[in-house]
């Protein structure tokens, strides 16, 4: 792409989802329901966690940071999303994008590390029983949501403050409904090098560490669960773990399926189609996940709504 202004630009154009206008009204409200089902739904469970000295554990604990991370990691993108939709505005100022593209960046790192500590959690729980408590004491699970903080938050700066050197065209209009970080690098006229590495060593870092640690956590889960004796054993030692094993399955399948059809397709806009489902989808879902058939939840969220949680 030749560069076509050297002059600082100013804004960038969100093409969004669709570009019909007969659309916009069923995608205001689709997402609008969704966004509030989100904030409410992971609100509930934070609410849960801390009204409830039975769910003073690490379990949930860390549940209840995931869920603060599901707001805002929703709330980096969905509101400007629907802000642009009823003015009729497809304009982010090019400060607003790079903001957005810091916190998206924070946020998504951030579910992917929370992910990776609660499948150690559970590893603690099935294959150290006996010393669970005293493995998973507060100083360091405080200290493992420090370091997943640290790391996202260094990780999110140093990509955002590599776009800020970029220089950009005249063509600025971004096929999707946020400042997707990979989306607004193709924009640029100068040299991207430099930002597609390091692009592809964090997400194969950081998001890899994560998997590898998730899937070993669970190989040993998995091992150690097959060397119960009793059925009944079996299926309490698996239940402790079957909803984060559900949340992590849909995160890193939504995900993966993502990058996987946009490289098999090139059209960014399915891409941001199908990005609908770790941005959005995912985070209304865990609620749902984590207090469907869990005791303790639902025995919280009764105490607080006053409504039996089915």
């Amino acid at each position: 792409m030749e560069p076509g202004n050297d002059t600082r630009i100013s804004e960038f154009l969100l093409l969004g989802i669709s570009q019909d206008p007969e659309l916009q009204p069923l995608i205001l409200g689709l997402f609008l329901s969704m966004y509030l089902i989100t904030v409410f739904g992971n609100l509930l469970i934070i609410l849960a966690v801390i009204s409830d000295s039975h769910l003073h554990t690490p379990m949930y604990f860390f549940l209840s940071n995931l869920s603060f991370v599901d707001i805002c990691f929703t709330s980096t993108t969905i509101p400007k999303m629907l802000w642009n939709i009823q003015t009729q505005s497809k304009v982010i100022t090019y400060e607003g994008c790079i903001t957005q593209i810091y916190f998206f960046l924070l946020f998504a790192a951030l579910e992917n590390f929370l992910l990776a500590v609660m499948a150690y959690d559970r590893f603690v729980a099935i294959r150290r029983p006996l010393h669970y408590t005293v493995l998973m004491n507060p100083r360091l699970c405080g200290l493992l949501v420090l370091v997943s903080w640290m790391m996202s938050v260094l990780n999110s700066l140093l990509q955002s403050l590599m776009v800020l050197w970029l220089s950009f065209c005249i063509e600025l209009e971004i096929p999707h409904f946020f400042c997707e970080i990979n989306q607004v690098v193709r924009l640029a006229c100068s040299d991207t090098f430099l930002n597609d590495m390091v692009m592809n060593l964090a997400a194969g870092m950081l998001g890899g560490a994560s998997l590898s640690g998730i899937l070993y956590s669970y190989s040993k889960i998995v091992s150690s669960i097959c060397g119960i004796s009793s059925a009944q054993g079996k299926y309490k030692a698996f239940s402790t773990c079957a909803s984060h094993l559900s949340v992590v399955s849909l995160f890193y399948s939504t995900v993966l399926g993502v990058y996987l059809s946009s490289a098999g397709t090139h059209s960014s806009q399915s891409s941001a189609t199908a990005s609908v489902m770790y941005t959005v989808v995912t985070p209304m879902l865990n609620p749902f996940i984590y207090s469907l058939r869990n005791k303790d939840i639902k025995r919280a969220l009764k105490r607080i709504i006053g409504v039996p949680v089915i």
